[in-house]
């Protein structure tokens, strides 16, 4: 299992071997004995994280509340650096569900979770608590992601689909980074505005210019982590300048460029999920090794 090393961080990371079968789907497998304050960083997918270790995670949402255990969480969670996970020998899988397949495999609209934290139990009661067990029985990583990729897509083929226009809408933004004019997404889906607008928002859980900020958000930190400048990052993902970067990121995250490039939710991104640029030689030497790990076939 690679070891991710950066700064007082050290996590046992597993990512699946294949694909999920599930279009949408992305999932990791984390071991982390001392759990320190980690800043939860917005993304733009739903997040399930699932515990079934001796520990247990608390996820700090802000204002004193607090969530135990597994959990779920809508696009964005995080904004403005108010979510933070802590915990000892925890033992979990995170998985990433696209908003477009969220609402059939999680059995409600991501719109419904209101941009909170939610514990796992309240949404799909004992169910969470049996998924639980069969991980904890589960021997290697490997089944688990099988275990889990089966529940998903048993779910999501039961579950209720969003509509075809809103799902085109979500693909059209994610694969441009963001950069793509939201103004001319329900001329190409043949609605209006208006109508456009409220099943987005009600189906996938955000508007679709907060979409946007969001994708193009997640993009340009990731380059940040990578090593790529300021402002060549800022150009490339359609910011008016490097000052423009910078306040959607402090927006985003409540701390600057420079502090966000060192947080572990981001770092570990290159290993838990391998299509993601590793860090740039000198970044983070110790983990230096876990990055040129060969992986399984």
């Amino acid at each position: 299992m690679p070891t991710f090393v950066h700064g007082e961080a050290v996590w046992e990371v597993e990512s699946p071997r294949r694909p999920s079968r599930l279009a949408g789907v992305t999932m990791a497998g984390f071991r982390v004995p001392h759990l320190d304050a980690l800043r939860m960083v917005p993304h733009p997918a739903v997040t399930l994280l699932l515990e079934f270790g001796p520990g247990s995670p608390v996820v700090d949402t802000g204002a004193g509340r607090r969530q135990r255990g597994s959990v779920v969480a809508g696009p964005g969670i995080g904004s403005g650096g108010a979510v933070w996970a802590r915990g000892r020998n925890v033992e979990c899988v995170q998985i990433r569900l696209s908003p477009a397949i969220a609402r059939a495999v999680l059995g409600i609209p991501p719109a419904d979770l209101d941009g909170a934290v939610v514990a796992l139990d309240d949404l799909w009661g004992r169910e969470a608590e049996r998924i639980r067990e069969r991980l904890s029985e589960v021997p290697s990583w490997q089944e688990r992601f099988v275990l889990l990729d089966a529940l998903l897509a048993r779910r999501h083929e039961a579950g209720p689909p969003v509509d075809p226009e809103v799902a085109w809408a979500w693909d059209r933004i994610a694969a441009s980074h963001g950069l793509v004019r939201v103004d001319g997404l329900a001329a190409e889906v043949g609605w209006s505005r208006k109508r456009l607008w409220a099943r987005f928002r009600a189906q996938l859980g955000l508007r679709p210019k907060r979409a946007v900020k969001l994708v193009r958000f997640d993009h340009a930190a990731h380059r940040l982590v990578a090593g790529e400048h300021a402002a060549r990052v800022a150009a490339d993902a359609g910011y008016a300048d490097q000052s423009h970067l910078h306040r959607d990121v402090m927006a985003f995250t409540g701390v600057t460029p420079a502090t966000v490039v060192a947080e572990p939710f981001l770092a570990v991104d290159y290993l838990a999920w391998p299509t993601r640029s590793k860090p740039a030689a000198g970044q983070s030497r110790r983990a230096a090794p876990a990055w040129d790990r060969p992986q399984a076939p």
